[in-house]
């Protein structure tokens, strides 16, 4: 079933690249009017003409550089908080200013993002909002206690703002993807002895695309999620429901980027 957002207005952050384009392109091939907010250094003006969108210059932890993306366009009817960051370090060499910065950017840009796009879809629209969180809002991964933190963070903020901004129909979500191919993660996928033990404990037995993540976004801000809110929803290949690993060496096989079932002998 194909979704229809003609007439939708839909603003995406971080929409120049990864997640946040494929979202992006996404809504703008199911006929919404499409902005994306990015950082300059992202070329978001460049990207956006490829697929006929707006593009805002935008830092979301700077608040009024929101503000002003915001104003410069009509009332949103969905709004996609993907912008984030992610730096490794360990628990003891994360600097106060790493965490800092992963802090402002992935949880306080968010809330900025939340509030001020709340405050423009109080109408009789169809609001929705949907936060792109991660596996690692419930995990404890090593080397990125700033980012598990911030997106933890981002639950809470669900939650919060699910249960305030439900009397005026604004509907809330969150999607928590694993680990999908994108820039910042492609070195990961080019590592087969790296990912073949990471994909073991994935019971599909491979990583994410982003167009995949792109469509929970948009059935959570769809009609028909019209009675979803404050919920989060995996899209991580089953990981998080899987303990001890899926897939085993002795019995399968792995072919660079995903496991498979050995055909079994006559």
């Amino acid at each position: 079933m194909a979704f229809d957002f003609c007439g939708r207005r839909v603003v995406v952050t971080g929409g120049a690249n990864g997640i946040g384009l494929s979202v992006a392109q996404s809504f703008a091939a199911a006929g919404a009017t499409v902005r994306i907010f990015d950082l300059p250094g992202e070329g978001p003006s460049a990207v956006a003409q490829t697929f006929g969108a707006q593009a805002y210059a935008v830092d979301v932890s700077d608040r009024q550089s929101l503000a002003d993306a915001f104003a410069a366009g009509e009332d949103p009817d969905v709004v996609v908080v993907n912008a984030g960051i992610g730096r490794q370090a360990s628990l003891l060499e994360t600097s106060p200013d790493l965490w800092n910065r992963t802090l402002a950017t992935n949880l306080t840009g968010a809330f900025h993002t939340v509030q001020l796009a709340a405050s423009r879809m109080m109408h009789d629209r169809r609001p929705a909002i949907v936060l792109v969180a991660s596996t690692n809002s419930f995990d404890g991964e090593a080397d990125l206690i700033a980012y598990n933190a911030s997106k933890a963070g981002l639950l809470g903020l669900v939650h919060t703002a699910a249960n305030e901004l439900g009397p005026y129909g604004i509907r809330v979500n969150a999607v928590c993807p694993g680990l999908i191919r994108t820039r910042l993660t492609a070195s990961y996928f080019s590592k087969p002895e790296v990912i073949a033990d990471y994909f073991r404990h994935i019971p599909l037995g491979r990583g994410g695309e982003p167009g995949e993540v792109a469509q929970a976004v948009l059935f959570l801000a769809s009609d028909l999620a019209s009675y979803i809110t404050g919920t989060t929803l995996f899209v991580d290949g089953g990981q998080m429901a899987s303990k001890f690993g899926t897939w085993n060496p002795a019995s399968d096989a792995f072919d660079g980027q995903a496991w498979r079932r050995r055909q079994k002998q006559p």
